[in-house]
């Protein structure tokens, strides 16, 4: 019996289904363990795409922790103006006082 014979002069390189308009294919390595959660939530959930779960993941993370990290900059700014330095100190990220110059934010080397 002769093995049947294909044509691919015609073939095109590609996926066999190209993407819809607005996505684009990639490959990426994802954690067994978040792929299953994700996998899991979809299916308690009754259904749907845990690629779409994990792409409107990603879209939330991305427009709402700017604002949270904003609110975080804008706490630690007040906190930093409340504080009153020390004349002749300033203390370093480690809380250790240094002796400084009559200016009190330039630390003076030994």
């Amino acid at each position: 019996m002769k093995a049947k014979e294909y044509d691919f002069s015609k073939g095109k390189r590609g996926p066999v289904a190209p993407a819809r308009f607005g996505k684009t294919r990639i490959t990426i390595r994802i954690d067994t363990d978040i792929l299953e959660w994700f996998r899991t939530q979809v299916h308690q959930s009754g259904g749907g795409n845990y690629q779409t779960l994990i792409n409107d993941t990603l879209r939330q993370c991305l427009f709402q922790q700017p604002n949270r990290w904003e609110e975080l900059r804008k706490v630690i700014r007040e906190e930093l103006m409340n504080l009153q330095p020390q004349q002749g100190k300033v203390i370093t990220a480690k809380g250790a006082a240094k002796k400084t110059s009559s200016r009190t934010d330039i630390p003076i080397s030994k």
